[in-house]
């Protein structure tokens, strides 16, 4: 039975979480910043359309990237290296938010309804969330947004306006983790876009024990930014 939330209620255990739908487990609360702080030290991330009641899911298994997994393709390197774009960091959040909140080919309205928007905006001013970019020229064409919290990324939504914007983004973002210390990315589900990138399933059980110890160590402080000679690394 799906647990019904009132603002002062704790979550439940994730393994109350339901099988099908996989990994939904609590319905209601809020999404002020100490909410969503706590739901993602648990493992837990919200996920709601416009007419769904706030919704919160912990799915078994867990979609994860480890950054020596990344996969980067020849073309990809090629992108990177060519620097067709110019890749940022916490430089335009809600823009970020706003192009991962558009209208998609593959995908029927959006569930990062305004209540959303507003609730990791509060966050990424509160040093928690953060963008990255890509550019071309002064125009932005691709990017993601993620919420982090000590050494663990968990990652939230990507777009692109130009071909392969968000994965050259995405690739940036995983080098300068890596030499930060971070061992794991959240992805969340499991897509094949995220499975070419070098993602793969874990069972949230070892998913919630990396991100027990991950976030309990100190964060990379707020703005970020990317160190020199990233794109060497490629």
């Amino acid at each position: 039975m799906l647990t019904w939330l009132d603002p002062a209620d704790p979550f439940p255990p994730v393994e109350r979480a339901l099988r099908r739908p996989n990994g939904l487990l609590a319905a209601g609360a809020d999404l002020s910043p100490a909410r969503l702080l706590d739901a993602y030290s648990r493992g837990i991330f919200p996920w709601f359309g416009d007419d769904d009641p706030l919704l919160w899911w912990s799915p078994d298994p867990r979609m994860v990237l480890r950054p020596p997994d990344l996969r980067v393709t020849r073309s990809l390197r090629k992108r990177i290296r060519s620097r067709v774009f110019r890749v940022t960091a916490d430089t335009a959040f809600e823009a970020v938010m706003a192009g991962c909140a558009g209208p998609r080919a593959d995908a029927d309205g959006t569930w990062i309804t305004g209540e959303m928007f507003e609730a990791y905006v509060a966050l990424h001013r509160l040093g928690h969330a953060h963008s990255i970019e890509s550019w071309a020229g002064d125009e932005l064409v691709g990017g993601l947004y993620g919420v982090a919290l000590g050494r663990m990324f968990f990652g939230e939504s990507m777009f692109a306006r130009q071909s392969d914007a968000s994965k050259v983004a995405f690739a940036y973002l995983v080098r300068q983790l890596e030499r930060w210390g971070f061992t794991m990315i959240d992805c969340q589900m499991a897509t094949a876009h995220l499975a070419s990138l070098g993602a793969r399933e874990v069972p949230r059980a070892i998913f919630l024990d990396e991100v027990r110890q991950r976030v309990a160590m100190p964060p990379v402080p707020a703005p970020w930014s990317f160190e020199p000679g990233l794109t060497d690394s490629f």
